[in-house]
């Protein structure tokens, strides 16, 4: 099932960052790795910096990249894609 037909990259890494966000493992090594804190991101989510972020983080690690695909229901190279 691919879920994407219609829906923008944006959305789609905005799905993405939810889905990190809802788990506290992915959640802190996002954080981590991007030198983000909560309150940045909450104003910044939509941002294209961030929604990079979020891309590049998915694409860095492989196990974490089909995990959210599956989840999201889409093809793991939909979340690496670049616009």
């Amino acid at each position: 099932m691919n879920r994407t037909d219609g829906m923008d990259r944006d959305t789609l890494l905005l799905q993405a960052l939810a889905h990190i966000i809802a788990d506290a493992r992915l959640r802190d090594r996002f954080l981590a790795l991007t030198g983000l804190d909560a309150a940045t991101l909450r104003a910044r989510a939509g941002d294209a910096d961030v929604l990079e972020a979020v891309a590049s983080f998915l694409a860095g690690h492989e196990p974490d990249l089909v995990a959210v695909a599956a989840a999201l229901g889409v093809e793991p190279a939909a979340l690496c894609a670049r616009s």
